[in-house]
Parts: structure tokens; sequence; C-alpha cells
């Protein structure tokens, strides 16, 4: 998950380096780009850090700002943003693109699309005041989705579902709250687990941005330019349509009362439908199709979180865990099928008493 939106130049932190080694051969590179661009080395500055091993960093150049990645090799594999970045260009997204790259270090210039998220622009007192740029963000998804290929993309499969729900059980419950993954706790994840992977595998397949939420969506600096920038795109997949829908209306960082999740969500199947994207004609059998999907994602990224601040030693995302809690409640809640979910995380965040589970301690 990234967020390219950076303190004003003269607030920016100095660009420090833990690697002397890296840091020469990236002083080696900026001297060769540099020139064609007009970059100002001396005008380098930190942008952001993400969740992974990237950092960004912005420099002034030719009458604009430019975007530089910084991506250890040996952590990073830049070659599926390269690729991915040329498919959404393609397919007529507002994506950075690559004006430089150095593969075997891991060093990328790109096009700047702005300093400003659309988190940052969303007023969340006011749901509807919103819903054009919700819509904005829906017409770049339905773009995404109407140039799906299959065979270009990786499968969004069943191990690949089942590796990532897996993160919760090990780093949410056995890292984060120290329980056991032992006797009836662990039937009940592998029964439900299985048929989420089953229910999320029933959708149609395109393609899946993967991280698709307003964090990761930028405002243009040009008024002119209708499209929102896309960024974090790199582990795009090949998968289920229920996805991007479902990451959009339930964020990482944001939420929102069902009533507006609801709107925004049937525009979005409205506008699916009218691009002749493979959505359930039936509105009622789609939506529940999202639930599922955005079960999947929130039982992942609660795992993410927690391994986040135990391996990576990066706390603040762990603050945002509860969030997914709620929305992992509300939809187990809702199917007869999910109660022993319900049950197991009341018990786990000591919601209700303890019914039927001993968890023992690691």
């Amino acid at each position: 998950m990234s967020d390219i939106a950076p303190a004003p130049p003269a607030l920016a932190p100095p660009v420090a380096w833990t690697d002397n080694v890296r840091h020469v051969a990236f002083d080696r590179w900026l001297d060769t780009v540099a020139p064609a661009h007009s970059l100002d080395p001396a005008s380098l500055r930190l942008a952001s850090a993400d969740a992974s091993f990237r950092r960004y960093l912005r420099i002034d150049g030719r009458g604009a700002t430019y975007i530089i990645m910084d991506a250890p090799p040996e952590r990073e594999d830049c070659r599926p943003f390269v690729r991915v970045a040329q498919l959404m260009h393609e397919a007529g997204l507002n994506v950075p693109r690559v004006l430089a790259w150095d593969e075997p270090m891991g060093f990328l210039l790109l096009q700047d699309l702005g300093t400003q998220t659309m988190l940052e622009a969303v007023d969340p007192d006011r749901a509807d005041a919103n819903r054009p740029l919700y819509l904005r963000a829906v017409d770049a998804l339905v773009t995404w989705q109407a140039a799906s290929r299959p065979g270009v993309l990786p499968a969004y499969d069943a191990p690949l579902l089942a590796r990532e729900l897996a993160l919760f059980p090990d780093w949410y419950l056995q890292g984060h709250r120290a329980i056991a993954l032992e006797g009836k706790l662990r039937r009940t994840l592998d029964t439900t687990f299985a048929l989420i992977v089953q229910r999320n595998l029933a959708a149609p397949s395109v393609y899946v941005h993967r991280d698709f939420m307003p964090r990761n969506l930028m405002m243009p600096a040009d008024p002119a330019e209708p499209r929102l920038g896309v960024l974090d795109f790199q582990d795009a997949v090949y998968g289920p349509i229920t996805y991007d829908i479902a990451s959009l209306m339930r964020d990482a960082f944001l939420s929102w009362d069902e009533e507006f999740v609801l709107d925004v969500t049937v525009r979005y199947w409205q506008r699916a439908q009218k691009a002749g994207l493979p959505v359930d004609p039936d509105f009622g059998e789609f939506y529940r199709g999202v639930e599922w999907m955005g079960l999947q994602r929130h039982l992942k990224v609660a795992g993410i979180f927690a391994r986040l601040t135990l391996r990576d030693g990066k706390p603040k995302y762990l603050a945002d865990v509860p969030r997914f809690i709620a929305y992992i409640r509300a939809t187990a809640g809702r199917y007869r099928e999910l109660g022993p979910l319900l049950r197991l995380l009341d018990e786990v965040e000591g919601t209700e008493p303890a019914v039927g589970y001993a968890f023992g301690r690691v």
C-alpha cells in the first residue's frame, strides 16, 4: 500500500541512506538520467515510504516534478510494476509513465501524478458530497476491468486466496493475540476459509488492481484532467470481479455507512453492465459476492497489519485493525454459514461472553 503524498519541499526531510554502496550507485544513476529531464539533484527529497520495502523520492525537473522509486532488488521486484503500468496506460488509465529504469539496482524515474490523494480530498463527514469523486474512481475501475484478457496477469486462484487468508491466523491470532492455532479453533478456520475461497472463485475473472482504494488514487494536478491517477498496482492479478469494488468501498483507512456503500456499488454495477463486464445480472447476488470478497480481504489485511507491526516494526498500521474486525463481524453476522467465525471473533475480541472455545496461549 503506498501513499505518494509529500510534505512541501521546504519541510520535507533529507534523503537518508543506510547502505552507502546503494547511495553511491544511486548518485551515479541520477547523474546519468538527470540531463535528459533537467533534474536538479539538490531538490531531491523524500516523498513517502509505504508498507513494502519501497520508498519514493521527489525531484524537480524541467518545469515539473518527478518521482523516483527506490526499490532494493533483493527486497522488491520492479518488473510487475513496469509491466502493469504499461497495461494500464494502454487501457486508458492515468498512471505514472516509467521514464527511466535501472533494473539491476531498482531505481525508476516516474511521471509525478500530483501531491493530493483521493483520501485527502474526501470529506469524511458528508458521504453524499463525495459521490462525484467516488464515481470518478468507479470510471477508472470499469476502464481497467474492460481491458481484461486471460493469461496476461497471474491468476488470483485458490492457493493464492488461501495463502492470503492464512495471514489472519498466523499473524493476527497467533502473532498479535498470542492464541494457539489448534483444536476447534483450527477446524473452524479451515472450514470457513475453504468456504470463502469457494464462494469468491465463483465470481467471473477480470483484471484486479488488488489495492484499489482512495489512498492509492490521486487527484490530478491539472483541473482539465478528468481521470484520477492510479498508483500501487504492481500486485495486479486476474481474478474475481468483486474484489476491487469491495476494496474501494470498504477502505483500510475510511469507513462509510452502508447506505453510501450500496449507492456507489449499485452505480458501479450499472456502469459495469453497460461496459459489458461479467457482473451478475441480479444486483442482490452481486452484492452478496462483494461482501464475501470483502471478507477475504479484511481477514488478509488484518493479518498484514499485524505482520507490519511484529515483523517490520511499523506499528501505525495496527491502529486500523479494529476497522477490519468490524467489517469481518458485520459480514459474518449476515450469513448463517459464517456463524462459527463470528463466535470465534467475539471471543477473541471480547465482544461477547465466551461460548464454546478454549483458546490456548502461545
